[in-house]
């Protein structure tokens, strides 16, 4: 075995505990008494009623969250921070409200709780992307890790089926660059390992019966699982991809990545071939560029960047941009090499076998 680091994140983990309940004891537990609840537009009725219950625990909400984290939504909700004299954050949604609870904690250093209702899994990193002038940058910092992650699996039950196949493929996605990343560890494979298998075995039983407790519980612990593997190592092409097509474009945020794996996949597998190897057995398949594709397509999600509204003539610049900032890969992905990446999920080809 070759040395290694790990560093494990100093974050408490809730799991599938009753929301209300849980959040009570970990909102007292962090010796705060006057919480800031954050949600989108979309969940803005269930997060007044989460405030409604924890009653005078709740000292405001702010339900504007956007994705991709722009900075003039961050300072709106600071603005209603300092006027409810919030003492800390509650983050209830997916990755766009558990941005915002980040990109607010970076300023304010006021402490968080994260209660994910999706698979995205970024509150269990130290990662923040914001997007100004349409323009994404992010940044690794524990100032912007949740202090408390709770996972109630029932908040998940009525999270749309689409939504959940693209969501759950973005959580594959932090796991398939773990296993190849630069600061790969045996501790971070074993956890992308079986993050992966969690939760390709639980998406397609969640379609077919969207509130089986059982499936969402196992696609929850996935997201946990590959989430943590996101946080702990860095990222490579398929982020960078992501980023720069979400930021640049205003793409879907989870759609993307649903689009782009199995492309950025095909490019980088062959270049690690004890990585692929892992991917293989983790997805009970020996083409795993090609079944990251067939999966989500077999589910009914859009495959083509051009299904979500990128336009054709923006690909030569979004391969400039994934070019022209430095960043780690385990093979050379010269600009030609993007740019025909990005054509091939343009279209949503399914990309070319590579069998491990």
């Amino acid at each position: 075995m070759k040395p290694f680091i790990y560093t494990a994140l100093p974050a408490r983990i809730v799991f599938d505990a009753p929301v209300v309940t849980a959040l009570r004891q970990e909102i007292e537990g962090l010796g705060c008494r006057r919480a800031l609840l954050l949600s989108t537009p979309w969940q803005a009725r269930a997060i007044s009623g989460l405030a409604d219950d924890i009653g005078n625990l709740a000292a405001g909400v702010f339900d504007q969250a956007e994705m991709h984290t722009p900075v003039a939504v961050t300072e709106a909700a600071i603005r209603v921070a300092n006027e409810v004299r919030a003492d800390c954050l509650v983050a209830v949604g997916g990755g766009s409200t558990i941005g915002l609870g980040k990109a607010m904690a970076l300023r304010t250093d006021l402490p968080q709780i994260a209660v994910p209702t999706t698979y995205a899994g970024s509150e269990v990193t130290p990662i923040i992307g914001q997007t100004e002038a349409g323009r994404k940058t992010t940044q690794r910092t524990l100032k912007v890790l949740p202090e408390v992650v709770i996972y109630d699996v029932d908040l998940t039950l009525t999270l749309p089926v689409q939504l959940s196949v693209t969501s759950g493929m973005n959580a594959v996605a932090h796991a398939v660059e773990a296993l190849y990343a630069q600061e790969a560890n045996p501790v971070v494979t074993l956890l992308a390992e079986r993050g992966i298998t969690a939760l390709i075995r639980a998406l397609p039983l969640l379609v077919q019966a969207p509130s089986d407790r059982n499936a969402r519980a196992e696609a929850l612990f996935g997201a946990w699982a590959c989430g943590t593997c996101l946080g702990a190592v860095g990222m490579s092409l398929h982020h960078k991809l992501c980023h720069v097509l979400g930021g640049s474009f205003a793409l879907p945020h989870s759609e993307t990545h649903t689009i782009i794996l199995p492309h950025a996949a095909a490019a980088l597998l062959p270049g690690v071939p004890g990585a692929a190897a892992i991917l293989a057995r983790a997805m009970g398949s020996d083409d795993p560029a090609g079944t990251l594709y067939d999966i989500p397509a077999r589910l009914g999600a859009a495959m083509a960047l051009r299904e979500i509204g990128m336009p054709h003539d923006g690909l030569r610049q979004a391969a400039q941009e994934v070019t022209q900032s430095a960043y780690w890969l385990p093979v050379e992905m010269p600009q030609a090499r993007v740019l025909s990446l990005l054509e091939e999920a343009w279209h949503g080809r399914r990309p070319q076998a590579v069998c491990v």
